[in-house]
């Protein structure tokens, strides 16, 4: 049989090569660097087997470590589910989450309920992973991910968090002086423009108008093209050109303005943020928590509303 210590042995091992790096493996498991070093030093003498490669600069699994780990990753997957399976049987949701979500998505979705959720869910430890690309949650081993709902695959479990959110088209007051005012969406190709390339492959993020049933979208000529929302609102602040970015995320800078909306008649309400999911893995307490957390939270804003 197992002792604790030999598993302990092997969860550090399985960190370490997954991350490549003993920084990042000690940061996920909560030991010192130094510490982590030691344990894989004693789980090689045990098995008599070089496991990893180290240099100053990079770590890499031996081919015996390799091996190792194709065995262990199924079989600690196939444990976690089962803790957590249990888990759900519990009336107090304790564990960890780990959460995938654009910038976006953290700003004006979850950062304003995290409060509300901590203090129903005390036991509850939330990783968040903040991530503008289309990570493939499962591969990563998160327990679930939050994007718009066009960008869910079909063999997701989604569950909607938010009405259909709108888009506005930004700029400074400054760059609308000098370079004018576009009247239709077509407009924009005479314009700079600021746009978000999607890292996992290389394309640009698609400026989609509708208005009385009309439906187009434009190709922009960029002056920046970047992977970061923040640096996306600050280039319009700048005064480089249009931005085109969610309305609750921008709409402090327009009440102020430091940003001006255009076309505003084009921009109506379309997807909306889902939490998602594989359904062929075991839901976990805590997942199950964050998903009945957030329909109820939904649930009260729309009697609210409607008092």
């Amino acid at each position: 049989m197992m002792r604790g210590s030999e598993f302990g042995e092997l969860r550090a091992f399985a960190a370490v090569a997954q991350e490549r790096s003993f920084r990042k493996a000690a940061a996920r498991l909560g030991v010192t660097p130094s510490a982590l070093s030691h344990i894989i030093r004693a789980l090689e003498e045990r098995l008599g087997a070089k496991l990893l490669h180290r240099t100053t600069r990079s770590v890499a699994p031996t081919e015996a470590g390799t091996m190792l780990l194709g065995r262990l990753v199924p079989a600690m997957t196939e444990m976690e589910h089962a803790v957590r399976e249990v888990g759900a049987f519990s009336d107090h949701p304790r564990g960890r989450l780990r959460l995938n979500l654009p910038r976006l998505a953290a700003e004006t979705v979850l950062i304003p309920r995290l409060g509300q959720f901590t203090h129903l869910y005390p036991d509850i430890v939330l990783d968040l992973v903040i991530d503008d690309s289309m990570t493939d949650i499962i591969a990563e081993g998160f327990d679930a991910g939050i994007r718009s709902g066009t960008h869910v695959h079909g063999d997701m479990i989604a569950v909607r968090l938010t009405p259909d959110l709108r888009v506005a088209v930004v700029a400074s007051p400054s760059y609308l002086a000098a370079r004018g005012t576009p009247k239709t969406p077509h407009d924009l190709r005479d314009h700079r423009c600021i746009n978000y390339r999607w890292t996992h492959d290389g394309s640009l993020y698609r400026w989609r108008f509708q208005r009385a049933g009309e439906a187009l979208e434009v190709r922009v000529e960029s002056t920046i093209t970047v992977n970061d929302t923040n640096i996306i609102i600050g280039a319009a602040l700048n005064g480089t050109g249009f931005a085109y970015m969610l309305e609750d995320v921008v709409a402090e800078h327009i009440a102020a303005g430091r940003l001006v909306r255009v076309l505003d008649e084009w921009c109506q309400p379309s997807s909306s943020f889902h939490l998602y999911y594989s359904g062929s893995r075991h839901m976990s307490a805590p997942l199950r928590a964050m998903i009945d957390f957030f329909r109820f939270s939904s649930a009260s804003a729309l009697l609210h509303d409607g008092l």
